[in-house]
């Protein structure tokens, strides 16, 4: 562990930047001086700058270890690792990459919020930890409160993937299917009567965990590393925290004179629930929408978060609404080239597919593995005779020839 290289200092307001808290405890239900009834701001983390050495960014080939070579620019690191980050940027056309999060120890990206989410439960003395998710984040910090030793509780919605529903319970943590609109009720009361440290939120509009999206600005560090800044970068979007990490680490980037570019950062939701689009529209830090159908479940919410609002806005940017027909294709894009996603995962790539000039490099974030899609378990591949007539009309039906 590299709890004491960390040069994080104190929490301070989004809402308010002059409004700060110590480092610890982490705030974990928004910045209780600047939110309201109905909006929540959330808390970051702030660092001493001018402690840091850029000597931690110079280009290596080493890409093991996990996030500890970014510690300086951290939370305290109190959980140990599993060797999250340092995913690959792969070319997929000239000037397009894909930042594969897939490649995470629990194939998403999600690995790198919660070495630092299940860092603050140890650090906190917290006997476990609670998180609201059916997907990747769920899996992933059952997987690191395992790695950890501590206890989880994973509030789950009513309809869990076959695939991420065995996936899920091999951590064994304790997992409590319920109605949606149950779910983070029943996480602020196990809060409340456990002590459970929770690592999702549980604010009326979205804030989550201070130390969380922390983690996410490695996918900067990264793709620096590799490419320098690029033109723009695509991101999946729910609640923003992803936008915001990536954002926040090229603004360190820039800060710490090691480049004088920022990208425009698109946020890139399903059209059947864009919160994010509703609360750049009416000009408001979060918003609140009615979801309807969608197969990107991962990048689903009924609300946004004023992360995603500042990411926008101070990048330039811009809300992409993607149907599933648009995620469908750039899908089957990205499985052209080899890589197989989930379908939330390819918001990003169908977000640049809507039509953009840049000048520059583009990234387009894939966030996790195709075995996490509702259809995985459900198909099953039946037996063929092995006579060659059988054989070569299938792959005459495919265009190969004998």
């Amino acid at each position: 562990m590299t709890t004491e290289q960390s040069l994080a200092t104190l929490q301070r307001s989004l809402g308010d930047p002059t409004v700060c808290y110590p480092l610890r405890p982490p705030v974990t239900s928004g910045c209780p001086r600047t939110s309201t009834d109905r909006i929540s701001y959330p808390v970051e983390v702030d660092y001493a700058y001018d402690r840091v050495d850029p000597a931690m960014f110079a280009t290596t080939t080493e890409r093991s270890g996990g996030l500890d070579r970014w510690a300086p620019l951290l939370p305290p690191l109190a959980a140990p690792g599993l060797g999250e980050g340092g995913t690959p940027l792969i070319e997929v056309e000239t000037g397009v990459f894909i930042k594969d999060e897939s490649r995470n120890p629990t194939w998403s990206h999600k690995d790198r919020m919660n070495r630092c989410t299940v860092s603050a439960a140890v650090a906190a003395g917290a006997p476990g930890i609670v998180v609201a998710s059916s997907g990747n984040h769920g899996a992933s910090a059952a997987a690191y409160a395992a790695r950890a030793g501590l206890r989880c509780v994973v509030i789950a919605g009513p309809e869990l993937p076959p695939a991420v529903d065995s996936f899920l319970n091999a951590y064994e943590p304790v997992v409590l299917p319920v109605p949606w609109e149950a779910r983070w009720p029943l996480m602020r009361r196990i809060v409340d009567r456990t002590g459970l440290h929770p690592v999702s939120s549980l604010t009326t509009t979205h804030t989550g965990h201070a130390f969380g999206p922390e983690g996410y600005k490695t996918i900067a560090y990264e793709i620096h590393q590799d490419l320098g800044v690029p033109a723009a970068v695509f991101v999946p979007t729910s609640y923003g925290e992803l936008l915001f990490g990536i954002w926040k680490g090229i603004t360190e980037l820039r800060r710490l004179g090691l480049t004088d570019r920022l990208p425009r950062m698109y946020a890139c939701q399903p059209t059947a629930a864009a919160p994010l689009t509703e609360a750049i529209r009416r000009g408001v830090p979060a918003a609140h929408v009615t979801v309807g159908q969608t197969e990107a479940y991962s990048i689903v919410s009924p609300v946004s978060g004023y992360r995603g609002v500042v990411t926008i806005k101070d990048s330039g940017g811009q809300v992409l609404e993607l149907s599933d027909a648009q995620l469908e294709a750039a899908q089957q894009e990205l499985v052209r080239v080899g890589l197989w996603t989930e379908l939330s995962s390819a918001a990003g790539l169908a977000g640049l597919r809507t039509g953009h000039d840049f000048d520059g490099p583009v990234v387009c974030i894939s966030t996790s593995s195709g075995f996490k899609n509702r259809s995985v378990g459900f198909r099953q591949t039946k037996m063929i005779t092995p006579d060659w007539d059988n054989v070569r009309s299938r792959l005459h039906a495919a265009g190969i020839r004998d």
